[in-house]
């Protein structure tokens, strides 16, 4: 997996401002709150030509009720077994407290190489407040600000000598189909991966709106190798009413507009509401595959034409984008969720299809000659030649005499003729008309 930098320490000592600048992104969410960073995050950072993975964690916390601080706790052990090397993050400004003693630990049982940044420096008047650190026996210190970025050159210079000499140091995950797992907040979502990889990879509870971030798993089992993306629930509007889980529900739109396919989930008790088509309709603007998984299955009494009246209900709602595959699932029972896996496969097979102008020619066109497009104002069109044009999603070029007056009922037509023809299911298509 090349090398990775954990990041680790308590709430609140700025460990997502850090990741932020090591990663050059805006991706860690950061707000003046304790325990806002609940998931790994992983990113990616250069320095130096030698590229790494970043991981941010949610601040360790121990002893404590919290539902969310023991799931937590969890996370951290887990991003500390999967590091190089570890940057052990303190405040300045308030010096070593007792949970900084439970996470230096933690940290001393793990044997990883640990850099301790002694973090808000932020100007002049603090330089030396940080000789107390020395004391916690981990290693060099590092006076830094995350904010403005002083420090964090000679942290890292350090960082990569601890680093494996990899020729393959890059990240082979941008070639790999990205999978979005989207849908309303707790239909399922953070479930559906933990169910998939075997491992509490993300925060499971029953409390909506617990996954904040979008966190990356790359899956490689059955003959798969694809990354999952994990995403907040997207809320209406009017229900987002904290900053930060405002940024969750930008986060997700961002990993939307990321990804290849989107397994849309819904929840099988709810069946499709507004915001579930809202969430829809943004993933068909992106051009995005799509299959729609109906989840918590297991909870609804049904006989044998319970499945087959609800998939026809569903496709009326999404209509006139009705060609999608519909997958009934339970995350608990884990009934159908390789299937989905597979579909989604499919789907991106669908999307990234590329068909010979020749071929295209010559089954459209025959097409075409059966049911010309209607006449206009006495004009006749002529449709002479048909290509597909080079973007990611799949797009349709039609070149005619008169582009202007073809019909939008017709561009309907075409497109269930291209889908019939070449199997599009899953898959928004864009169709042009263009002066010949």
């Amino acid at each position: 997996m090349g090398n990775i930098i954990a990041i680790v320490g308590r709430p609140n000592v700025g460990k997502s401002t850090l990741f932020n600048r090591l990663t050059e992104s805006k991706q860690a969410i950061v707000k003046e709150v304790s325990g806002v960073t609940r998931d790994r995050i992983y990113g990616r950072g250069e320095w130096c030509g030698k590229e790494f993975s970043v991981i941010d964690t949610g601040g360790y916390v121990k002893g404590s009720d919290d539902i969310f601080e023991g799931e937590i706790r969890k996370q951290v052990e887990i991003a500390i077994e999967e590091a190089t090397v570890i940057i052990f993050v303190l405040d300045v400004m308030t010096g070593i407290v007792d949970l900084d003693e439970m996470v230096a630990n933690l940290l001393r049982k793990s044997k990883k190489q640990v850099f301790l940044a002694a973090n808000k420096v932020d100007n002049t008047e603090r330089v030396g407040l940080s000789s107390e650190f020395w004391a916690l026996g981990l290693g060099n210190v590092y006076d830094i600000s995350a904010t403005n970025g002083s420090g964090t050159g000679e942290i890292l210079d350090d960082i990569i000598k601890e680093f494996k000499d990899e020729k393959t140091d890059v990240d082979e995950t941008t070639s790999l189909p990205h999978f979005a797992i989207v849908g309303k907040p707790n239909v399922g979502k953070s479930s559906l991966v933990n169910a998939l990889t075997g491992q509490e990879r993300n925060i499971v509870t029953n409390i909506s709106g617990t996954t904040r971030d979008s966190i990356n798993t790359r899956y490689t089992a059955y003959g798969f190798d694809f990354v999952l993306v994990d995403t907040a629930g997207i809320r209406k509007k009017a229900k987002v009413h904290e900053d930060i889980e405002y940024y969750s529900v930008l986060r997700s739109i961002r990993s939307i507009e990321n990804s290849d396919v989107c397994v849309f989930m819904v929840d099988a008790e709810e069946g499709i509401q507004k915001q579930d088509l809202n969430i829809f309709y943004i993933i068909e603007k992106n051009s995005k595959g799509i299959v729609v998984l109906v989840n918590k299955w297991d909870l609804i009494e049904k006989d044998h034409k319970t499945m087959i009246a609800l998939e026809e209900k569903i496709r009326e709602q999404l209509a006139p984008f009705r060609d999608v595959p519909i997958l009934f699932t339970s995350t608990v029972t884990k009934q159908r969720i390789h299937k989905a896996l597979e579909t989604a496969m499919e789907v991106y097979q669908n999307r990234t299809q590329k068909i010979s102008t020749s071929k295209l020619n010559e089954i459209m066109l025959e097409i075409i000659q059966h049911t010309p497009p209607p006449s206009v104002k006495g004009k006749y069109i002529k449709i002479k030649y048909v290509q597909q044009l080079p973007t990611h999603a799949p797009s349709f070029a039609f070149f005619c005499n008169l582009p202007q007056y073809l019909t939008e009922s017709y561009k309907r037509f075409l497109e269930n003729r291209l889908r019939e023809e070449f199997n599009f299911t899953g898959v928004p298509i864009k169709i042009f008309f263009r002066k010949k």
